[in-house]
């Protein structure tokens, strides 16, 4: 049997007699129904999977990863079984169509895909409770995310009080309710909940794969996109559940704008309600996404002009973003909703944002994995010159390479906003060409091994090296991203979790007084968590207790309409005054909701915030100082003053 092709679509200009448009419409609906009646046990049984291998990982007391490779072998073990799996699922997805049991290689590579995707990344973390990154940075505000949506199903912001959310909030109010619903805190539910749902949506992906192209390439792309999103978006898991899709959502986007007029209409809703589900998740790849189509319609509506097709021909791609976008709006708008309403009532938008004040090294370079030596550059080298043979042939590769383009245009954009002292943070898109690269080197890899097997004459033993030595690397590029991930999985064991436990048995942090901190505030001031705000600079309190605070970790992460610099400077202005009165007039006098509790830590000349300032475009783009209160400014009966460890909570009566 021939070696599957990777161009099995649909012309791009099906109407004729032949195929009446109303009979077309009819089967792209039908298509679109099977597609989501697919996805819904598509996603249950990866779902069941996930938990069901997270929760008995979790049942065995294992040594720490960066002190024992047993976890590592673990891995490689539970790689090579679901990787089996998705071979098996593979060979039988190309037996012919009257095999007994023929759908049976669907929910197989379901259970293979999902298997792969938890097996890889909660094997390693077996001993922990943490997830990539542990407690640190950009973890601690995604986990202080996750745990507001614990203790509250409302819109509100992640660390402010009485602000409604900036950021997208939609993967983590799902999150924060299935943790409420499961009664798990949220600290701790956020690495088998960013698992489970990065298995969920690669089998989600899988299924898309599956009505696009044939079935045994399907899968194949989607281990591969799954396993490269795992080694380079896996510790950002709210982007990682959007790379997987991306990919097969480009190739059904370019069918819903290069389609002729009345047709594709399944594709413009599935490409709305992704572009819907991006706008609640991740704002960056919203406008990155909306460039690309854009871009795409670009490309559709100059191929109808170059074919001298008519002028409604020509203008059709573009008329077709206004129901994507109506689709996508109607998605976003409860997630955005309080904060437009916000800016609404305040007369216009805030200022002082610094969320796109970041440019690291890798900002500052075009993302060029293609030239790696590893077996990703090389996979993402034979997909580059897939993209260049079959760019105006071949559908996918016209998808696959207007995302691209839009990635560097996007990398290029962000350098040059530099020079009005913002950047566009082109280098989030880094797992995004990686994916599209891979995936353009898989259906280069199956173009590739058909051609050869052709002019081979179709010889037995050539197509059996080629699969061989394809086999081995795909396996050697699964088993390579746990090391690709070891600093992040070091983190997950050196960080002190919510129960004061290093996962890598040695003594904790300061992290272990939180539990303590917690109680006093709570029995001195006897009010639900979420009615309190303290100000602090151990942001990682924040973090695993659901109180609001007064003060972000940094202006980077920080709600524009809390004001973070003027807040900071109020701060610095209440550590200079000369006594009691003095302070509690001032934070009476604050246009903010003034602290209930100050968490301090204690030095020799009185109380202690290590604060933060923007300092881009240097790198790193903060700077740390410290503020000092004279323990003096508390000596009145309206505060009362605890030390706990190395710090002292000072509660306002």
């Amino acid at each position: 049997m021939p070696v599957t092709g990777t161009d099995a679509e649909s012309p791009a200009d099906p109407s004729g007699a032949d195929a009446p448009r109303a009979a077309d419409r009819s089967r792209q609906w039908r298509k679109l129904g099977r597609a989501v009646a697919e996805a819904v046990p598509a996603a249950v049984i990866a779902a069941v999977v996930a938990v069901v291998l997270i929760v008995a990982i979790r049942q065995v007391q294992w040594p720490a990863y960066p002190s024992s490779n047993q976890l590592r072998a673990l891995t490689t073990v539970g790689q090579f079984v679901a990787l089996a799996m998705l071979v098996v699922a593979i060979l039988w997805a190309r037996r012919p169509a009257t095999t007994r049991w023929p759908m049976l290689a669907r929910p197989l590579s379901w259970v293979g895909l999902s298997t792969l995707v938890t097996i890889t990344l909660a094997m390693p973390l077996g001993a922990t409770s943490l997830y990539l990154g542990g407690l640190s940075v950009d973890q601690e505000f995604r986990t202080q995310y996750l745990s507001r949506f614990v203790d509250s199903a409302a819109l509100r912001d992640m660390n402010y009080i009485d602000i409604p959310p900036f950021y997208p909030a939609g993967w983590f109010w799902v999150g924060g309710r299935l943790a409420a619903l499961t009664g798990i805190d949220g600290w701790a539910f956020f690495a088998p909940y960013s698992i489970a749902a990065l298995a969920v949506c690669a089998v989600l992906a899988l299924v898309l794969w599956t009505h696009l192209i044939n079935t045994d390439v399907a899968i194949l792309a989607a281990t591969t996109v799954a396993v490269v999103t795992l080694a380079h978006a896996a510790p950002e898991p709210y982007a990682a559940i959007l790379v997987v899709l991306i990919p097969p959502v480009l190739l059904l986007a370019w069918g819903a704008l290069a389609r002729s007029p009345g047709e594709g209409w399944a594709a413009i809703v599935g490409t709305g309600l992704f572009l819907g589900m991006v706008a609640a998740t991740y704002t960056l790849y919203l406008f990155w996404l909306v460039l690309t189509l854009v871009l795409m319609a670009s490309a559709a509506a100059f191929g109808n002009y170059r074919r001298s097709a008519p002028a409604d021909a020509i203008f059709w791609p573009f008329l077709r973003l206004i129901p994507i976008g109506i689709i996508a709006v109607v998605i976003a708008l409860p997630w955005w909703l309080p904060y437009l309403w916000q800016v609404v009532r305040g007369g216009g938008l805030p200022g002082g944002g610094s969320a796109m004040h970041y440019l690291p090294g890798g900002g500052a370079t075009l993302p060029l994995p293609m030239l790696s030596a590893s077996l990703l550059g090389l996979l993402c080298l034979l997909g580059t010159g897939w993209l260049v043979l079959l760019a105006r042939s071949s559908r996918r590769a016209a998808a696959l390479g207007v995302g691209i383009v839009a990635v560097y245009l996007w990398v290029l954009l962000s350098m040059a906003a530099t020079v009005i002292g913002t950047t566009l943070l082109g280098f989030r898109l880094e797992p995004v060409v990686i994916a599209l690269l891979a995936t353009a080197g898989v259906f280069g890899f199956v173009d590739g091994v058909r051609a050869i097997h052709l002019a081979t004459n179709e010889s037995a033993r050539t197509l059996a090296m080629l699969l061989v030595l394809g086999g081995i690397a795909g396996a050697g590029l699964t088993q390579s991203v746990p090391a690709t991930l070891s600093g992040d999985i070091d983190t997950a064991y050196t960080d002190t979790d919510g129960n004061g436990v290093r996962a890598d048995m040695r003594p904790p942090s300061s992290v272990a007084f939180y539990p303590e901190i917690d109680r006093v505030i709570t029995e001195n001031l006897q009010r639900p968590r979420d009615e309190t705000v303290v100000l602090t600079a151990d942001y990682g309190f924040l973090s695993l207790y659901p109180y609001f605070g007064y003060q972000s970790l940094t202006s980077h992460y920080a709600n524009p309409m809390a004001r973070f610099e003027e807040r900071a400077a109020q701060i610095a202005a209440w550590s200079k005054l000369t006594g009691p009165d003095e302070l509690l007039a001032a934070m009476d006098e604050s246009p903010w909701r003034a602290p209930d509790v100050f968490v301090f830590r204690t030095s020799p000349d009185g109380y202690t915030l290590r604060l933060a300032e923007d300092v881009y475009p240097n790198d790193p783009n903060v700077r740390r100082y410290t503020v000092t209160f004279p323990a003096s400014l508390f000596d009145n009966n309206n505060f009362a003053t605890e030390l706990v460890g190395p710090f002292a909570v000072v509660i306002r009566r």
